[in-house]
């Protein structure tokens, strides 16, 4: 018995190595063998296309600008804020029935310093006139100015700045017209010129953009001045490439962020220029509605009418904050740094 089970044993412990002996020399034999070059190998089409294409992701720069603005809730929250106050101040005037050298309610006393309500949305001032067709009249007129002196200040000071930057010997000599310039008080100026060449917005939007334009240059020749040097600027200049084609592909796209950050204080800058200007009456003429007249003709009603003076005060603000925030983050949102 001892030597039948010793047998059986025997037999179950060589089988299975008998068998992974027989796996290992089927595996061993090479399935390419006996064939030929065309059948283990065929070529590949050879497309020029295809060779150049780059694996990484495309880059849009203004793709990439417009998911970093939106991203942030904040910011898309005031720039809805900007689009309604300022779509609203433009467009509401054209409708309304206001005019500023008009007053049919004068001799109606039930319509004078009527408080807020749901009929008088701002209320009525001292001449029986909507508060609110005069708020809205004189801010559309304030973004007006504003935008326009901005428009022409950047333009002009982008293009003088550029060339100044760029240009040594063009540094010599417009440096000192600004150091000239620049120790004149801006606003000194504005009302020895609202004096002399009178009111309106012809003379208004000259006023504020007459010496303006060379603080934006002298902040671009700044920004300018510290890329002109780098390595693939003077290797275009090398090449014979031309100033201005080396200006406006070499070094002004790399300024968008820095350009934006500046409109971004000039607009505000400008609305409070045109404001204080108006309410010294150096500014747009009594025919034309202004957040500036409208305060400075509301101010006597702040101890009995509070509202008639902070309600122009309020709106002027709201533009003003939501503009720079705005410009602020559009700024933050071009500057390539940023994108991921």
């Amino acid at each position: 018995m001892n030597d039948r089970r010793k047998h059986m044993f025997d037999h179950l412990s060589v089988e299975p190595v008998l068998n992974a002996t027989e796996a290992e020399a089927q595996a061993s034999v090479d399935p390419t063998e006996g064939m030929t070059d065309e059948e283990l190998f065929s070529f590949a089409e050879f497309d020029e296309k295809k060779s150049e294409k780059i694996t990484t992701p495309a880059y849009s720069y203004w793709k990439s600008v417009w998911k970093t603005f939106i991203k942030n809730k904040f910011t898309v929250a005031v720039t809805i804020l900007v689009v309604i106050v300022v779509s609203f101040a433009i467009i509401y005037p054209t409708f309304s029935d206001y005019d500023p050298m008009n007053a049919p309610n004068i001799n109606n006393p039930e319509m004078k310093h009527l408080k807020p309500s749901f009929e008088h949305i701002f209320g009525t001032d001292n001449i029986g006139n909507e508060v609110f067709d005069v708020v809205w009249a004189g801010a559309r007129n304030s973004l007006i100015v504003s935008l326009a002196a901005t428009a022409i200040n950047m333009v002009v000071g982008i293009a003088v700045g550029a060339l100044w930057g760029f240009s040594k010997k063009m540094d010599k000599w417009m440096i000192e017209i600004y150091n000239i310039i620049s120790n004149v008080p801006f606003l000194l100026l504005a009302m020895i010129l609202s004096y002399v060449i009178g009111n309106g917005f012809g003379p208004l939007i000259f006023t504020m953009t007459i010496t303006n334009w060379i603080y934006v240059a002298y902040f671009i020749r700044t920004q300018v001045m510290i890329i002109r040097d780098r390595e693939y600027n003077l290797a275009s200049k090398c090449l014979g490439t031309k100033t201005w084609t080396m200006i406006i592909k070499n070094i002004l796209p790399y300024l968008i962020s820095v350009i934006m950050t500046y409109i971004s204080r000039e607009i505000p800058s400008l609305i409070s220029y045109e404001v204080f200007l108006s309410y010294m009456g150096l500014g747009l003429g009594s025919d034309y509605a202004s957040l500036g007249r409208t305060i400075s003709q509301y101010t006597t009603f702040m101890t009995g009418h509070p509202h008639l003076f902070w309600i122009p005060v309020a709106v002027m603000a709201v533009i003003s904050v939501s503009l720079y925030i705005m410009g602020q983050k559009l700024a933050d949102a071009a500057d390539p740094r940023t994108h991921r």
